[in-house]
């Protein structure tokens, strides 16, 4: 499996964390499923080769399309690889999609939108060029210069949710929502309104996911000595508490966590 990881340009590092691909030309990953679970950040993602299929709990898997945004997610989903993996991708800072689209994030939480009914003909002008691509470099040279040309100003308001944003960032989810509000200059009632619209979550449930994937960094780099010590680390009052946030967003116990083959998660969350 081939994973590369890109900064942005200047110019789009304020609304882009990165851009990323993975690929494998093989089909040895056919039929496996994995977990992907939410990171905070919403993507605009291209299949150049084979699709994967997502699977449901409550229905039947479906395709997913040859290229989308996915919206937030606020618990793990399953993807399956139909046979070669190409993808690649922009994954939005958790306020960044709002600049580019003329719709409140929000109606996109948990689902996926098609690029041609967001941007019409020059969404579906952009899918095709991104297949005739070759390398990764031509992919950021294609979707930069598209992105660019629909970027919008934010507005003072959309500017004052980033900046409470970056604080829940900077804070692993340990700022409270009182502070957030105060720190916005809006009515609490204000604040939340926008803060959905903005970045697909209330800031309550983004404060989870946040703290959440700090927790998944110490458990990837193995820096904690036990489940207690990596909940506290984390943020969370008490174990109990991490247990249960944790088998809400991936589905599992933590300790059935490291037992499991999370190869994707590593690729699809940073």
């Amino acid at each position: 499996m081939k994973y590369n990881v890109y900064e942005p340009s200047k110019n789009l590092s304020k609304y882009i964390r990165c851009f990323w691909s993975l690929e494998s030309l093989d089909s040895d990953n056919q039929n496996e499923k994995e977990r992907v679970f939410p990171d905070g950040c919403s993507e605009l993602i291209f299949h150049f080769h084979d699709l994967f299929l997502i699977h449901y709990t409550n229905k039947a898997p479906e395709l997913q399309g040859r290229s989308f945004i996915h919206g937030q997610l606020k618990k793990y989903m399953e993807l399956e690889a139909t046979g070669k993996i190409g993808v690649f991708s922009a994954r939005f800072h958790p306020y960044g999609l709002k600049s580019f689209v003329d719709f409140d994030v929000n109606t996109i939480t948990g689902k996926t939108i098609a690029i041609k009914d967001i941007w019409k003909k020059d969404g579906e002008e952009l899918e095709d060029k991104i297949r005739s691509c070759e390398t990764d470099k031509e992919r950021i040279l294609i979707i930069e210069a598209f992105l660019s040309s629909k970027l919008k100003e934010p507005e003072e308001k959309e500017n004052k949710i980033a900046d409470c944003v970056n604080l829940i960032i900077e804070t692993s989810g340990g700022v409270t929502i009182e502070e957030l509000y105060k720190k916005s200059n809006l009515g609490k009632r204000q604040f939340e309104r926008k803060f959905i619209s903005t970045v697909g979550l209330s800031p309550k449930v983004l404060s989870r996911i946040i703290r959440f994937n700090k927790v998944l960094s110490l458990i990837e780099n193995k820096d904690f000595t036990s489940l207690t010590s990596v909940a506290y680390e984390g943020g969370f009052y008490d174990q109990s508490h991490f247990i249960k946030d944790f088998k809400d967003l991936t589905g599992l116990n933590p300790k059935r966590y490291f037992s499991e083959n999370m190869d994707l998660v590593k690729f699809f969350n940073l």
